[in-house]
């Protein structure tokens, strides 16, 4: 085996505990930071059915556009860009693109584009950029950020014509684009969307029920083997550990207990973060008034290929792209935090 391969890819790991019921806590924000969700993974222990209201907004996640063959200059439509970009909160993700071999685009809701280009693409464009952080000893592949709710993006305006010359003459890029927009929907993106081959998806919700699950005590634990526990309940990875399992050695961390039932979530699509907010809202609703002793998790997963990831923040993929926080929720308002990253990311702020 290449010696390479033998390595652990490093991995950045950030854990804070606090409450929900102090001013500074920074739920809402480490949400709010990561724009480009895919997953989002619920365990409920103690729970043999879903709860209506969680259910309502499980269901309730907005729903998403896929437009395919997108040529990139289309996001600088004028009408596009005044009934949705201006607006505020559009999400839009280049789909089934390679952050270390493509070109992959981004728009943040801030109204920042975002281009992660090869050096070939980013010669030809002919717009500032710089070389990306994660380059090894060459020069291979650049980021170009341009704000389009600046003045000098303004239509018609020289940095607007420099951009749409350089996207649509030059360097003419097309590719398969996800796009939502909160809180418009379909009417602010209709001016995008009449232009090309599009289709609508709702989020993909997959419930399980688990039985006699051995569960480790979130707030006593080491957080590594906590969220590798975790991940093995929602990759219906037996934790048993028996002698003629080959696929996992895996147990669960101590002290541990056993709950007769247990309830996993998971929901994938284009995610949006004020939905997992109000689905946090509704969790500790849930552990609030049934008065129960234990606790809920929600995992929410970046796309491994987004150009960037905690707010304009660079990522890059070399091994493993992870970028996910987990947040442990308690009945008395209390709450742990874990936010991880691969070794292609900055550290979460």
């Amino acid at each position: 085996m290449s010696s390479v391969l033998d390595q652990t890819p490093r991995s950045v790991l950030v854990s804070e505990s606090s409450s929900f019921q102090d001013e500074k806590n920074r739920v809402r924000r480490q949400v709010e930071l990561l724009s480009y969700n895919y997953k989002v993974s619920l365990l409920l222990p103690e729970c043999s059915s879903t709860p209506s209201h969680l259910d309502s907004v499980i269901n309730g996640f907005s729903s998403f556009f896929l437009i395919r063959n997108m040529p990139i200059y289309g996001l600088l439509d004028k009408d596009f860009l005044e009934t949705a970009v201006y607006q505020g909160s559009v999400y839009g993700l280049s789909y089934r693109t390679r952050i270390d071999e493509d070109t992959c685009v981004a728009l943040r809701p801030n109204g920042r584009l975002h281009l992660s280009l090869d050096k070939d693409s980013f010669e030809l464009l002919g717009l500032e950029g710089k070389p990306s952080r994660f380059n090894h000893r060459l020069k291979t592949r650049y980021v170009v950020s341009v704000d389009l709710t600046d003045s000098s993006m303004t239509p018609g305006g020289r940095g607007y014509q420099r951009l749409l010359t350089g996207l649509k003459s030059r360097l003419q890029l097309q590719t398969d684009f996800l796009l939502c927009h909160h809180p418009g929907g379909r009417t602010s993106l209709q001016p995008l969307l009449s232009r090309y081959e599009w289709s609508e998806h709702r989020p993909e919700v997959v419930h399980r029920f688990l039985h006699d699950l051995s569960c480790p005590d979130p707030r006593s634990c080491d957080p590594h083997s906590l969220l590798e526990w975790l991940g093995a309940v929602d990759a219906d990875i037996s934790c048993e550990n028996s002698s003629s399992s080959f696929l996992s050695s895996l147990v669960p961390p101590d002290p541990r207990t056993t709950t007769h039932n247990a309830l996993s979530v998971s929901v994938r699509g284009l995610l949006l973060p004020q939905d997992v907010l109000r689905l946090l809202d509704k969790l500790r609703y849930y552990l609030e008034h049934h008065q129960l002793e234990s606790w809920v998790s929600l995992t929410v997963h970046g796309f491994v290929d987004s150009p960037v990831s905690w707010g304009d923040n660079e990522h890059g993929v070399l091994r493993g792209g992870e970028n996910f926080y987990t947040v442990f929720l308690f009945h008395n308002q209390q709450y742990h935090i874990h936010l991880g990253t691969g070794p292609q990311d900055a550290c979460p702020p």
